[in-house]
């Protein structure tokens, strides 16, 4: 008689994966809002039940839209999660899951409604997912968005045993007549910096690079400049910066001009995208205090200037563009949210582009 197989023969336990959605139960019950439709039949023992085929949403709750026009985006952590797993703590980057998509989003003056994440790993790992699912509850909570949903792919074929990906997806509104997309910006508007955490979640390739390989160090070496451990500082949350943005566009409605959610491609790109195509950003660098991480990172790698502006936010996480009357009154506003920002720039006619000296 041949042998029988079945699906954890396979790679896939269903009974631990039963397990798994079990675990994170409570942690999507925290990350919800109003406007969530629930599923008709609540979680029953087991992790059974545990909703629809998709995720619904009452628009009418989001708030008084007349004419609301509909925001998507997805985005990832990224070799991030190479040093979480060398770290061995996963309950944060689920943070920085959420911020690279709810980050974005927000750059069209919208605000985030919802979220789901997609999961990939070799196979079930009930502790690992409460752990990833917490840090995403934890985004959402800080983002005011619900996590309505989600996906665990267990792909043993795929994966090596400790690797894992995490994608995620953000859906949120914004009134058609108050998006913006960069085409207000004009000539003499202040361009404001508003503080990163450290890295956030962009680089993480050279991070490695220079950090392990060039200058040999562990994720348990402490590192005097920076004052905690190789780890602590690599595995740093990204900001989340949706409720003082929120806050900004309500306290100055048609002031500002030009949102940029600064990651990959640091200043010069990310500024650049937004510009309409006679404007041009200069950037005084020394307007805003180095980030000492990024100073030590260079001096790991013996990394180019250029590159690092290039690979890194360098201290600037995001950027409001803004009539230059409103920008001490933005910078105020920041700080009582508890975020540095300064006026790092201008912009100006000429072709467009970002120059930084």
């Amino acid at each position: 008689m041949s042998e029988q197989w079945d699906y954890k023969k396979a790679g896939l336990d269903l009974d631990k994966y039963e397990q798994t959605i079990s675990g994170i139960q409570a942690h999507i019950g925290r990350a919800q809002r109003p406007g969530v439709i629930p599923p008709p039949f609540p979680p029953r023992k087991g992790g059974k039940g545990v909703g629809g085929f998709a995720s619904l949403f009452d628009l009418s709750a989001a708030g008084k839209y007349t004419n609301p026009v509909l925001i998507t985006c997805t985005d990832g952590v990224g070799s991030k999660l190479k040093v979480a797993c060398m770290v061995g703590k996963f309950d944060t980057v689920g943070i920085d899951l959420v911020a690279m998509s709810v980050n974005d989003l927000i750059c069209t003056g919208g605000e985030p409604l919802t979220f789901l994440d997609y999961l990939a790993m070799p196979k079930d790992d009930p502790d690992l997912t409460s752990l990833l699912v917490k840090g995403i509850a934890d985004g959402c909570l800080e983002s005011g968005c619900a996590l309505v949903g989600g996906e665990t792919a267990i792909l043993p074929d795929f994966y090596q045993p400790g690797d894992f990906d995490l994608a995620g997806f953000a859906a949120g509104v914004v009134e058609r007549d108050k998006i913006i997309d960069g085409r207000a910006i004009r000539a003499g508007d202040a361009v404001i910096g508003l503080a990163s955490s450290g890295i956030h979640s962009n680089g993480y390739s050279l991070v490695r690079k220079v950090v392990f390989e060039a200058a040999g160090l562990k994720v348990t070496d402490r590192v005097p400049e920076l004052g905690k451990t190789v780890g602590e500082e690599l595995l740093t949350p990204t900001r989340l910066y949706v409720k003082p943005i929120r806050r900004l566009l309500d306290a100055h409605a048609n002031m500002i001009h030009g949102l940029a959610n600064i990651t990959g491609g640091g200043l010069p790109d990310n500024v650049g995208r937004i510009l309409p195509p006679d404007k041009h950003v200069h950037v005084n660098r020394s307007s805003w205090p180095a980030a000492p991480v990024f100073t030590w990172l260079q001096k790991c790698g013996n990394v180019a200037d250029a590159e690092m502006f290039r690979v890194f936010n360098m201290g600037i996480g995001f950027v409001v563009i803004a009539d230059p009357n409103a920008a001490d009154g933005i910078v105020k506003q920041l700080a009582t949210d508890g975020i540095s920002a300064w006026k790092i720039g201008d912009v100006r006619d000429g072709a467009v582009g970002v120059e930084i000296t």
